[in-house]
């Protein structure tokens, strides 16, 4: 159907005129193309369908007016916005460098070099002493690209040769290349469409690489490339067949396997060769079966299989590398039934594993000859994890450790003595003093008696007497736990009175397996009213100002958003959705989109009738209603993989046109990047001065 741009050129001429009007732009266009999807006998119609046409230039015309309505509601807040991003930039440290890491006779590590946006690789061989190397300064690729992102930064067994996979759009399509470090010299080997993992063979000419489907972009296929050589004749190593997984491939600690994985939500199959005959044809490991899951490493005459079989908090096995089928496995560390078993470390005399107790991290240490410990921590609330660890003959663990109030640091620790040496802790600029903040970890009671944990800023001097405005962040999907670290951003809300609070709610891991069992699937909307209750409780208890209470959540937390605004639009005075998964019946419908068959067993196949009807009872986009919203400001990115533009796009059109009220519905789409933002250190912290002028200017502070 052939559609005149008039309607949109109008709507560009009224926005720049009118900061009160919102886009009429959609009208016209959209009640020319309504499109009804019936499933089940089932009839949803959605208006907006038509905006899923991403080369169609009136869709662009759309996004663009709709940055342009934003940016002049928002105008009055432009001072405000630059004061934000020069004080969150001010705690960037302008020059930065990691720890190095020893590997192979070489110390790695990345710099950041003042006033720039990307890392340099660089390492020194065999002493920190020794001249450095540059590998890689992505300063230099990414000049003249509006978006620019590394990944899979890996050297070979040789130590001569680099593999880097770019992407300068934002999609997650990467392209593998190489770079000799002795010579400097880029070789012609270059492979598109690939993941950015990837994996060295041990004879430094072999390479084996992951390659994403041109459409779905589902990581489906190994290859094995050998440098010199044409990649459009790469062999296919493996190729996954079941379009509910996904595959890729990494080297065992030891060096001594090349490992090939394939998994979804619930299962998981591994395969194995000689990292030194990479030619040589992959075994399985342990066939794959529904529901059980494993991850492998190797040490000495054993693999060690972190497995929820028998274990639903996991449980830590080893078996035979002669014999690895699970009729030979044996128990290292038994299931706990109130420990979730993460990841793990193999030293040559230690084994060092991540653990969850009542919700927080423990780090335990424990020598092959036996004896355990656990690292101690102070804090009520914070954040530890195993660092990298690529050396086996060393008594030293690294690991890294945040609060709320401590920044990042790496620490490193004698397994034996049990000394601890903080080996760096990022500086934090702008005058930050830890000292002049607080943090609380507390409980509230969701309505079906569950315990959920809250961790909360705030600035010192914060009275608790429900006059503080209050931004309520969660996630609450994939089992991905969202732990207590530092961010040196949300420092200017608890500056200006804000509380900030992180909700552990259900759909998380915090609390182990079962906590995220009971948030997904048939059990999702626990999920939701576990946030509601949260912030009811925090209400309740005077952290927060009932009046002045904000939700902020991204991608499947921009889902949570999306649900508790029809479920308690009441609650919130505003809401930042994140590049938000709101259209979630029409997704999950459509195969050809990313991501979507990998995650039939995260939210359900609406195939079948019974998750149908439960997806379509909490979809923001399909209940959005005649009602009073909150004030809503909605980001995506135009190149987004994950969540597709036109589902926030669609979303937010909804919304103006049956909302009550006059309250704000914005967005903003970055016509330059993808689902994780703006690229660059310091460029992306515009998006969030956004962001955080739209609360900021909402509470009146």
């Amino acid at each position: 159907m052939t559609r005149s741009i008039a309607a949109v050129l109008l709507a560009l001429t009224l926005i720049a005129g009118c900061a009160t009007a919102p886009p009429a732009v959609q009208p016209p266009l959209a009640a020319q193309r309504p499109t009804v999807l019936t499933q089940h006998g089932h009839e949803r119609v959605d208006e907006y369908y038509w905006l899923r046409e991403r080369e169609n230039r009136e869709v662009i015309a759309y996004l663009e007016a709709e940055n342009a309505y934003l940016k002049q509601t928002m105008k009055h807040t432009e001072g405000l916005q630059e004061q934000l991003y020069e004080e969150i930039v001010a705690r960037i440290p302008p020059r930065d460098e990691s720890v190095p890491t020893l590997r192979d006779g070489y110390f790695y590590y990345t710099r950041f070099e003042e006033g720039k946006d990307y890392p340099i690789y660089v390492r020194r061989k065999e002493a920190m002493t020794a001249p450095e190397e540059v590998m890689l300064d992505v300063n230099a690729l990414a000049a003249g690209q509006s978006y620019f992102n590394v990944a899979g930064v890996s050297v070979s067994r040789g130590n001569d040769i680099v593999a880097y996979a770019t992407d300068n759009v934002g999609r997650r399509k990467y392209t593998l290349r190489f770079k000799n470090l002795t010579t400097g010299q880029l070789l012609p080997d270059e492979i598109p469409l690939v993941s950015g993992n990837q994996a060295w063979a041990n004879d430094n000419r072999t390479i084996f690489y992951s390659r994403k489907h041109p459409e779905t972009l589902r990581s489906y296929r190994i290859y094995r490339h050998e440098l010199g050589t044409d990649p459009a004749g790469d062999t296919l190593v493996f190729e996954e067949a079941d379009e509910t997984f996904s595959t890729f491939v990494f080297r065992t600690k030891s060096k001594r396997y090349i490992v090939i994985g394939s998994g979804q939500t619930l299962t998981s199959e591994y395969r194995y060769l000689d990292a030194d005959q990479p030619r040589g044809e992959p075994q399985v490991f342990e066939p794959r079966k529904r529901g059980r899951e494993y991850s492998i490493d190797h040490y000495g005459d054993h693999f060690y299989i972190r497995t929820n079989d028998d274990a639903r908090n996991f449980r830590l096995m080893k078996t035979p590398v002669s014999a690895t089928g699970r009729e030979n496995w044996s128990v290292v560390i038994p299931h706990r039934p109130d420990v979730y078993l993460g990841g793990f470390e193999i030293f040559r005399d230690h084994l060092v594993v991540s653990e969850r107790k009542d919700g927080l991290i423990r780090l335990r240490v424990m020598p092959w000859s036996g004896g355990d410990h656990y690292i101690p921590f102070d804090e009520p609330a914070y954040v530890a994890r195993i660092a990298d660890n690529p050396e086996f003959d060393t008594s030293q663990l690294r690991f890294t450790y945040s609060s709320l109030t401590t920044p990042f640091s790496t620490y490193q620790y004698d397994m034996t003595s049990r000394d601890r040496t903080l080996l760096k802790r990022t500086a934090v600029g702008g005058g930050y003093d830890p000292a002049n903040y607080q943090t609380e970890r507390i409980y509230a009671s969701a309505r079906d008696g569950k315990r959920v944990p809250v961790s909360i800023l705030y600035r010192n001097g914060f009275k608790k007497d429900g006059s503080a405005p209050l931004l309520l962040y969660a996630y609450g999907s994939y089992g991905s736990s969202i732990d207590p670290g530092f961010n040196s951003s949300v420092i200017s809300l608890a500056d200006r009175g804000f509380v900030y609070a992180i909700a552990h709610i259900r759909g998380g891991q915090e609390l182990g397996r079962e906590w995220y069992e009971q948030g997904k699937l048939l059990q999702k909307k626990n999920t939701f009213t576990d946030y509601i209750d949260v912030a009811e409780h925090l209400v309740a208890q005077k952290y927060a100002d009932r009046e002045r209470v904000f939700g902020y959540g991204g991608s499947a937390g921009g889902l949570l958003m999306g649900a508790v605004v029809n479920m308690r639009p009441d609650l919130f005075k505003g809401v930042v959705a994140a590049v938000p998964f709101v259209d979630v019946i029409t997704t999950m419908l459509d195969a050809s989109i990313p991501l979507t068959t990998f995650e039939y067993d995260e939210w359900g196949n609406p195939a079948d009738r019974q998750y149908y009807d439960y997806m379509l009872s909490y979809s923001p986009y399909d209940n959005v209603q005649a009602r009073e919203y909150p004030h809503l400001l909605v980001t995506t990115g135009l190149h987004d993989s994950q969540v597709q533009y036109w589902e926030p796009a669609k979303w937010v059109a909804r919304l103006r046109a049956r909302k009550i009220g006059d309250q704000r519905i914005l967005m903003h789409t970055n016509m330059e990047a993808g689902h994780g933002g703006q690229s660059g250190r310091f460029r992306r912290q515009k998006e969030t001065a956004l962001m955080y002028a739209f609360l900021i200017d909402l509470a009146g502070k």
